[in-house]
């Protein structure tokens, strides 16, 4: 698979208020956001023009860097359009938006109460996290590292040092020849994906892990509002790991990761059935209406 440099190809990048040259948006190697993890961001799909769920995402944005300790210094209408400009500026309709809002260079230290807050978005073309065949389902490794405990990370927070558990987590999966870890709590409960939240179909009904030390994921969110229009039934609670050998379906849920069935958890198998189809049918469905289409869909 060809690799293109995030740092060396065409197009623009929103920058606190301005758009500037996509290989022009540089920070100073001793900015805090890159030494002590001071940073939060937001992943955002859109489709036909439109970004699914754009206001929730900014919403949260916000509430991450709150929990971080610093506001962005701009409003939640500045940061919508500012979503909307880049992924129009760069010729975009269905595209990835990424948000990236950061502590600068005025200050290096663990105390950085002086530093300026920056605000960042970027679009760019990037289709399921997954790939085109997706739908035979993913394989999922378990994971040796575990979701942090809330009391020792922000982690109702989108935050970048978050995700550093979820990389270790991945390449060691990917290593042993899986899509993606599942990663378990850190009490040792069924968590989630190191990018996704996950479902399983136990008798007919929808379960799914109580996200107490993990983010309550956008798309996890949707995907629950479309099973009770279906008349699904949904289980959030705390998940011991013996039962997922009760469930016969399986999938993944989040922004990337779309709506992907998982065919393999460690030495489990599933396969995709009615109600992963449906469900992974009526999200497609949904992602592709304009936005007030989709509020009244969901409050149908």
């Amino acid at each position: 698979m060809a690799l293109f440099p995030f740092d060396d190809r065409d197009g623009v990048i929103w920058w606190d208020g301005e758009m500037i040259p996509w290989r022009d948006a540089k920070l100073h190697v001793l900015s805090h956001g890159l030494h002590y993890a001071s940073a939060v961001f937001e992943g955002e799909r859109a489709y036909n023009g439109h970004i699914f769920k754009l206001q929730a995402h900014t919403e949260r944005l916000v509430q991450s860097g709150r929990l971080l300790g610093f506001e962005i210094p701009f409003s939640p209408a500045a940061i919508d359009r500012a979503c909307t400009e880049v992924l129009a500026a760069n010729g975009l309709t269905d595209g990835y938006v990424r948000p990236l809002a950061w502590r600068g260079s005025e200050q290096l230290a663990v105390s950085a109460q002086h530093t300026k807050i920056h605000l960042m978005v970027a679009a760019w073309a990037w289709p399921n996290l997954f790939g085109a065949d997706r739908m035979q389902g993913v394989r999922l490794g378990m994971a040796e590292w575990r979701r942090p405990h809330p009391q020792t990370a922000p982690t109702a927070s989108k935050a970048a040092g978050l995700y550093m558990i979820g990389t270790l987590a991945k390449h060691a999966a990917e290593a042993a020849g899986f899509n993606d870890a599942l990663m378990l709590t850190w009490d040792g409960f069924v968590g989630e994906a190191t990018g996704a939240n996950i479902f399983f179909v136990i008798d007919g009904k929808l379960h799914t892990p109580k996200p107490d030390c993990f983010l309550d994921g956008i798309t996890r969110r949707t995907v629950i509002a479309l099973a009770h229009k279906r008349q699904i039934e949904v289980v959030e609670r705390q998940m011991p790991v013996a039962d997922m050998a009760l469930a016969t379906e399986a999938f993944l849920a989040g922004t990337a990761a779309e709506v992907t069935p998982v065919r393999q958890i460690g030495e489990l198998s599933f396969a995709p059935g009615r109600i992963t189809e449906t469900l992974l049918g009526d999200y497609e469905a949904l992602v592709r209406l304009a936005p007030a289409e989709v509020a009244a869909r969901l409050a149908a």
